[in-house]
């Protein structure tokens, strides 16, 4: 059994994750601030869960972390554990097996990519591996000055699994997408922004208001011209430029079909 084919939400006390709905705006909240939102497949289970039963008029979806930092990564205590996901257990299953069980997980993050929604991470103090490719896999990230982005897995043997290197070279580009994964060095907030990892930074204590405020402004716009520009835009990199053309007259057409109704 993958994660993504994982039982019913666990309440966020056991889970790690805490989801909350207000109309149109669904906040999900990793909720373990004793070991700085450290990643468990049991979070990952639940975000997968959270994912099937988002309702239909939600358009905002904000991931944020309890506490000092939005996430420290993986969970090295359950990797190095006996558990079925542990690195070791992983490693014993045939090649199709562990890809599958890898699927699962991705789909943890996978699904704030789905163009119906806008997705934006609140990141505060580490986002580090899988914190770090959670924030990627949000169409935008706000980070508070005391940020920190690192892609910390190749220090442990390992590289980034979670769907967050095709955005990451997206945005910086892949000679310095390789520096960073390869690295696995901090990057400060300052720089985050400067090289497009960031869409602002603001103090920490105006995070929450800077986050709010983006969410009403995406709220304020058609909901059906904003999905059709996330697609357009999402997938411009892998068009030509007479593909993207022609995707945006496809999009226009439905629009102006969709508003004259």
């Amino acid at each position: 059994m993958t994660i993504g084919d994982a039982a019913p939400g666990l309440p966020a006390d056991e889970s790690g994750v805490r989801y909350d709905l207000d109309g149109p705006v669904a906040t999900v909240t990793l909720s373990r601030p004793e070991v700085l939102n450290a990643q468990t497949p049991a979070m990952w289970a639940e975000l997968a869960n959270i994912s099937r039963k988002l309702p239909g008029d939600v358009r905002v979806v904000i991931v944020r972390g309890d506490g000092r930092s939005f996430s420290a990564g993986l969970d090295l205590s359950a990797a190095r554990g006996e558990g079925d996901s542990s690195l070791a257990k992983l490693s014993q299953l045939s090649p199709e097996e562990c890809a599958d069980r890898i699927a699962g997980f991705q789909s943890a993050f996978t699904w704030l990519r789905n163009p119906s929604i806008v997705t934006i991470a609140a990141v505060q103090g580490h986002a580090i591996g899988a914190g770090f490719q959670l924030a990627l896999n949000c169409d935008m990230r706000v980070l508070a000055d005391n940020a920190r982005f690192s892609m910390a897995e190749v220090t442990l043997g390992l590289v980034p699994d979670l769907g967050g290197t095709k955005r990451l070279t997206e945005l910086v580009g892949p000679s310095r997408a390789l520096e960073i994964c390869v690295t696995g060095r901090r990057i400060e907030a300052d720089e985050a922004v400067r090289i497009g990892l960031a869409t602002a930074v603001v103090p920490a204590a105006e995070l929450e208001g800077a986050v709010a405020d983006l969410a009403a402004a995406v709220l304020a716009a058609d909901r059906g011209a904003v999905a059709e520009i996330k697609a357009l835009l999402s997938g411009a990199t892998q068009r030509t430029y007479a593909e993207q053309d022609r995707a945006e007259r496809e999009a226009q057409t439905r629009r102006l079909r969709d508003l004259s109704e």
